[in-house]
């Protein structure tokens, strides 16, 4: 069975998109019906924007869903997913892809969510860390000791979680955290801390967004990152759609219950390939794939 995956922030590069809007029509016309929806060229920031410009959250998570979900449509009929899933951001494009949504109301959607998400930030300065080389329950229960808010944010792959919260939050649970072991706990330079009780303002904008927005039954199962199951009915998909912004990205779940579905194939669609290398840290002889044209 082939399981498409689809990247989230982090995965941008300055140039990014460029080959596919010049060696085809229908990715020409959809980049600038994304110029028109969006009030602005962000095919300018991408293709030749600098990186400080590239890496602001409202240009980032639009940028990232419309070279995912352009690179699908561009593929046609070779865009044949058994499984689909996304990466935080990426949830939104494997939707998109997987004809949940339209490709109008995705990046409506996604736009929404970033600027939401860029507010929220502002409200309340915090960040986030990568914990290298703990198990999970101990990165948990270190959380859970930290009395200012930080929470496990991205389940990556054995061994990789992201912590997200208040500054104070996460200084102090790295701090514990290299005690108990960790090989590193490294703030990232993100703008603040995303999968975190600290979007809640985030997730109510985005709540009304979401509910008020037409999605389908997918063509295929989208295996949703509060939980790591597969979905297909619409009322589920929405709900977790909704949750997502202040649970957990559980990818190592996901993936693990891929595998166990019978995925026997990832093709990461979308700009870089970390996404590929995470699978291979759950499963080191399934084959992956960048998708082309």
């Amino acid at each position: 069975m082939k399981a498409y995956v689809f990247p989230g922030q982090g995965a941008q590069f300055v140039g990014m998109g460029k080959d596919l809007y010049d060696n085809s029509d229908l990715a020409k016309q959809l980049f600038e019906q994304a110029n028109d929806i969006l009030g602005f060229r962000i095919t300018d920031i991408m293709f030749s924007g600098t990186d400080e410009d590239l890496k602001q959250t409202k240009v980032t998570q639009p940028a990232i869903f419309l070279h995912s979900v352009i690179l699908a449509k561009v593929l046609g009929a070779d865009f044949k997913p058994d499984m689909v899933a996304g990466h935080s951001l990426g949830e939104f494009s494997a939707l998109t892809a997987a004809g949940a949504l339209s490709f109008e109301d995705g990046l409506t959607l996604v736009s929404k969510r970033a600027n939401a998400m860029q507010k929220a930030c502002e409200i309340q300065p915090s960040t986030m860390a990568a914990v290298l080389g703990l198990d999970d329950f101990t990165v948990e229960d270190i959380c859970q000791r930290v009395s200012d808010v930080v929470v496990p944010a991205n389940y990556n792959c054995p061994g990789q979680l992201v912590i997200s919260g208040s500054i104070a939050g996460v200084d102090k649970a790295c701090e514990l955290l290299l005690a108990a072991g960790a090989k590193r706990a490294l703030k990232l330079n993100v703008g603040g801390a995303f999968h975190s009780p600290l979007m809640e303002a985030a997730k109510v904008e985005l709540e009304a967004a979401i509910v008020a927005t037409e999605i389908n039954e997918p063509i295929c199962a989208v295996y949703q990152n509060i939980d790591a199951k597969p979905y297909k009915d619409v009322a589920s998909i929405k709900h977790n759609l909704i949750a997502q912004l202040t649970g957990p990205v559980k990818w190592t779940q996901a993936m693990k219950k891929m595998l166990e579905d019978g995925a026997t194939s990832f093709t990461e669609v979308g700009p870089g390939n970390v996404l590929q290398g995470l699978v291979k840290k759950v499963d080191r002889s399934i084959p992956t794939e960048s998708a082309s044209i």
